[in-house]
């Protein structure tokens, strides 16, 4: 609180969203229409995996609602434990290690047709890129992405003490076996983007969040 100038008794708003264990992807929206996607690499330079990007159901091509003419939206490839299941099944010649492995894989190869028979899902949680803002929270983000045709977590909550966020926590990890995807963990943010953009980042993460 000290660092953002804010007094003691000052209200700090936090999300929390479970962090999904998958691949990292970055998708460029033009004028409401998907027009590039990368992974996101070692957060510089990734691949482009465009025409395997289109294949995936959860990704929309054209957005809904009002997006900015500019749009680069974040999220997280990922695969379903029962679709992992039926998947090395169904390939006894190419078993993967686990959902993430298939999930990086599937998207990377170089024929979209066999991404396209892979059952990858998408949850959309964060935003580079923007030509006009389109929030003023993490939260209202999140609730714009998903009006924008979106997959976003269903466990996202708005957290408004640390009573708050350590009982979301133990919320998540009690689903955790039940969910039908992997996770590692919770992530917490700073709600209001303005205080986000106020702490900045460190040389490769950002201050507020954790």
């Amino acid at each position: 609180r000290s660092f953002l100038g804010l007094g003691p008794d000052a209200p700090l708003d936090f999300t929390a969203e479970p962090k999904i264990d998958g691949l990292s992807l970055s998708l460029r929206y033009e004028g409401g229409k998907l027009v590039q996607a990368a992974t996101r690499g070692d957060g510089a330079i990734g691949e482009n995996v465009t025409a395997n990007a289109r294949t995936i159901a959860d990704i929309p091509q054209v957005l809904t609602g009002d997006p900015p003419e500019i749009l680069e939206v974040r999220g997280e490839v990922y695969m379903s434990h029962a679709d992992f299941a039926a998947l090395n099944a169904g390939e006894p010649a190419r078993i993967f290690a686990n959902p993430r492995n298939a999930a990086a894989g599937s998207l990377r190869q170089l024929d979209p047709a066999i991404t396209a028979a892979r059952p990858l899902k998408f949850f959309a949680y964060a935003w580079g890129q923007i030509s006009a803002p389109f929030a003023t929270t993490q939260l209202g983000a999140i609730e714009k992405l998903a009006s924008f045709g979106f997959q976003t977590n269903p466990l996202t909550r708005l957290c408004r003490n640390p009573a708050e966020m350590i009982a979301q926590w133990t919320a998540i990890e009690a689903q955790r076996a039940s969910l039908g995807y992997d996770i590692d963990g919770v992530v917490y943010k700073v709600n209001d983007l303005a205080l986000q953009a106020r702490l900045g980042f460190r040389s490769t993460t950002p201050r507020w969040a954790i």
